[in-house]
């Protein structure tokens, strides 16, 4: 996942990913590893999980295994912050309370963590003397904007805590640039997806929860009509992106904020047929086609997403090497697999 050309660069940088047991987190780790890398991973394993790790230690071997060290902490602790930079080149931010429901549901929380943290993070980076702090933005800091599809100079309001979390990591990061000389990237995911996402849980995200409840022989849940729609990015292109940006030597490149997506528009309604038919192809036993119970739209929900991806591929050379069929294809084969 870590493009050819940019292996050798990745090796002569020392790597801090926070949330490192998480969703993409753990990705960011494998892939870094796997590149022949040294790797920082801290988290508080409050939503990643060891099982992940676990996943990353059997795939990448032993031997890759020696160049990762392993930090229990968080993001909320400033003495925990500055250990983890310690010995780093570069940080990918990752750590965050996710999910718009949550953060309605638990503003303090959100803030806590996503803008507290944030600060540590990026005042720890800055205080050993790292540069580049690569971090995870996202989608939701459109806000009400109708524009589509989603450039980054047009934002409109956030329509939730998390949405604002984002905003205001985007708004540090520019002060600690002009501030203190840092380069700061900020990527804006756009409905990441792949295996080791989780389904459980209250504030798992559609495509897990999608897979677990046709994996049980259950209807899919959609909030609204089904005619929503959102550019869903596997995991595979953010794990690109990250590298990209860490490692981009055009200055006018950094201290700025980039979508990360596939530019595509999927319906949910024709995200849900992809699902079942990725998995009947496995499974011919599962029907090719799902059933959907319809309910309200949820508070804090966009009606459409779709990412204009240009600045990211003219400044960061980034292109979606996998798009959404391939993306489920391979979800559905890490789902069916059995988990111990």
């Amino acid at each position: 996942m870590i493009p050819p050309e940019l292996i050798e660069a990745a090796r002569q940088r020392r790597w801090l990913v926070t949330g490192a047991a998480g969703f993409i987190g753990s990705h960011l780790v494998e892939s870094l590893l796997s590149a022949g890398c040294t790797v920082t991973g801290f988290d508080n394993l409050s939503t990643g999980h060891q099982h992940n790790l676990d996943d990353v230690h059997e795939r990448c071997g032993a031997e890759a295994w020696t160049r990762f060290r392993w930090m229990l902490g968080d993001v909320r602790d400033m003495e925990a912050c500055r250990e983890a930079c310690k010995n780093a080149d570069v940080v990918l931010h990752q750590a965050a309370l996710g999910s718009v429901p949550r953060s309605i549901e638990h503003p303090e929380a959100t803030n806590e963590v996503n803008v507290g943290g944030f600060v540590n993070m990026i005042t720890a980076a800055k205080e050993v003397g790292i540069k580049r702090f690569i971090y995870a933005s996202s989608s939701s800091v459109y806000g009400d904007s109708p524009v589509l599809p989603k450039k980054e100079e047009h934002t409109g309001r956030p329509l939730s805590p998390y949405a604002l979390s984002k905003w205001v990591n985007e708004e540090y990061a520019a002060i600690f640039a002009r501030c203190y000389g840092m380069e700061c990237v900020g990527l804006r995911y756009f409905n990441v997806f792949g295996p080791r996402q989780d389904p459980h849980g209250a504030y798992a995200a559609v495509i897990p929860l999608w897979f677990a409840a046709l994996l049980r022989g259950e209807a899919l849940q959609v909030n609204g009509d089904g005619e929503t729609s959102r550019d869903f990015c596997f995991v595979a292109n953010v794990v690109q992106a990250n590298i990209r940006s860490a490692l981009v030597e055009n200055r006018d490149a950094v201290n700025r904020a980039y979508n990360i997506a596939c530019g595509e528009r999927t319906t949910l309604k024709q995200l849900a047929s992809g699902i079942a038919q990725a998995l009947h192809q496995l499974r011919t036993e599962l029907p090719k086609e799902a059933t959907l119970h319809h309910r309200d739209f949820r508070a804090g929900d966009i009606a459409h997403s779709l990412a204009d991806i240009s600045a990211a591929q003219q400044f960061l050379g980034y292109q979606p090497t996998h798009q959404l069929a391939e993306g489920l294809r391979i979800a559905a084969e890490y789902y069916i697999a059995p988990r111990v």
